[in-house]
């Protein structure tokens, strides 16, 4: 391992300590230069997001009501010859009382609202930007804990929905080969989860990983992109090391737009995946992504086809993915069942009276043997108060089949859930 996350985090900040220790003992001359105002003139952000999330789930004898607070408070400082960083702390608060099970709290009798209370360093990084006429004009290197999102988050993202953000404790560099041609790659030694670091089980993911992508966005109609993300997971945690696996993948996404017509949008994504490392031979699988949509006069409608394969013995996994947006926001596909995932879905959008509305239907089946999960209806409006302030509201219903090869492998997924969010979003 090229570094561990207590070394990375312990670098990172002793790196940030140092840099203001040198306003001190720089020369005069040489602060003036531009290094005091790059720290001084940065820039502070912050973000208040109070939400009231409310879950219905048959078999659970109470409703869970969490009234919950993230407070993220940020500074990132300006450029010096290429140099500068950024610190963001993040809290999480629980501020309605104890009516939900929040994975660490106990109260199983309620159902799970993942943002159990949380304290900690969100990201700490160092980063560095080439400088014009040089070989690396067009690179940026970040090191330390950060956010990461690639593509459609399917497979890297941070999380954002929850309260607690997953973050990523790595080397990242991004570069602009040329005008078209895109390249990100990053090693990544942890990974910080949403159940926050008082978690005793679930709170990182130790791992070796080697995250490359690659977009080519010369083609006239679509972004080409390639990529390969290879997950060696250490021992002693929830994903042991037989779970390690490489994932190799293309997706070819884009839209076309008839002049003062219709405009047409199209996704067709695939990728293996295979044993890594320490991972067992049973690590087997692929992933299909097929969308067509419409708009027209501010309209949108999109059939969406997904598979994520599984035979029984190994459903096609995406654990770091920014899972809520994916096969419904009832959040009961978290994890891919062993006899894999087909969702067939169709999601309607539009503006209208300042509002941004959407209705989604998904229908759930299993990839192996073929029978039903069951269905959900989402639906969420939007409203943009000023530059700000969102209040969005959302609601997931979903109903299971309780067919007998579904109770029998899933009864999770036999049964009904519902789910209300209602929530601001403060930012500056």
């Amino acid at each position: 391992m090229i570094f561990s996350r207590p070394t990375m985090i312990k670098q990172t900040a002793l790196t940030l300590l140092m840099i203001v220790c040198g306003l001190v003992t720089l020369p005069h001359a040489y602060a003036e230069g531009g290094f005091v105002e790059a720290i001084t003139g940065g820039k502070l952000t912050g973000q208040l997001r109070p939400r009231f999330e409310w879950v219905d789930q048959e078999g659970k004898p109470e409703q869970a009501n969490a009234f919950t607070l993230r407070t993220q408070l940020g500074y990132a400082t300006g450029e010096f010859r290429g140099f500068s960083a950024f610190l963001q702390f993040e809290d999480v608060h629980n501020i309605g009382g104890n009516q939900y099970n929040d994975t660490i709290n106990g109260l199983t009798r309620f159902p799970v609202v993942a943002d159990p209370e949380s304290t900690e360093v969100n990201q700490a990084y160092l980063s560095y930007k080439g400088q014009p006429d040089t070989l690396l004009s067009d690179t940026v290197f970040k090191y330390g804990r950060q956010i990461i999102n690639l593509d459609n988050q399917r497979f890297i993202g941070d999380v954002g929905w929850r309260q607690n953000s997953q973050t990523f404790d790595a080397l990242a560099i991004t570069s602009t080969l040329t005008n078209n041609l895109n390249l990100f790659f990053s090693h990544v030694s942890n990974v910080n989860r949403v159940f926050g670091e008082k978690h005793p089980t679930l709170s990182d993911i130790d791992l070796r990983g080697e995250l490359l992508n690659v977009a080519y966005r010369g083609i006239q109609y679509g972004t080409l992109v390639g990529y390969a993300y290879l997950l060696d997971y250490e021992p002693g945690q929830p994903i042991p090391p037989s779970a390690s696996n490489k994932t190799l993948g293309v997706r070819f996404d884009g839209w076309y737009q008839q002049e003062g017509g219709v405009k047409y949008f199209y996704t067709a994504e695939y990728a293996d995946q295979s044993d890594y490392q320490d991972g067992a031979n049973t690590v087997n699988g692929d992933y299909k992504n097929l969308i067509l949509g419409l708009e027209i006069q501010g309209f949108q409608v999109k059939l969406n086809y997904e598979v994520l394969s599984g035979n029984g013995v190994y459903g096609f996994a995406t654990p770091l993915a920014t899972l809520h947006a994916f096969n419904g926001w009832a959040d009961q596909f978290l994890t891919t069942p062993k006899d894999g995932l087909r969702d067939v879905f169709v999601t309607a959008s539009k503006s209208w009276a300042g509002i941004n509305w959407l209705l989604r239907y998904d229908s759930f089946s299993s990839d192996h043997d073929g029978y039903d999960y069951g269905s959900e209806w989402n639906f969420s409006a939007a409203k943009k108060l000023n530059k700000n302030i969102t209040v969005v509201l959302k609601y997931a219903a979903y109903s299971g089949d309780a067919n007998t090869i579904n109770l029998t492998r899933n009864p999770a997924l036999a049964g009904d859930l519902d789910k209300f969010w209602l929530q601001a979003d403060f930012q500056f």
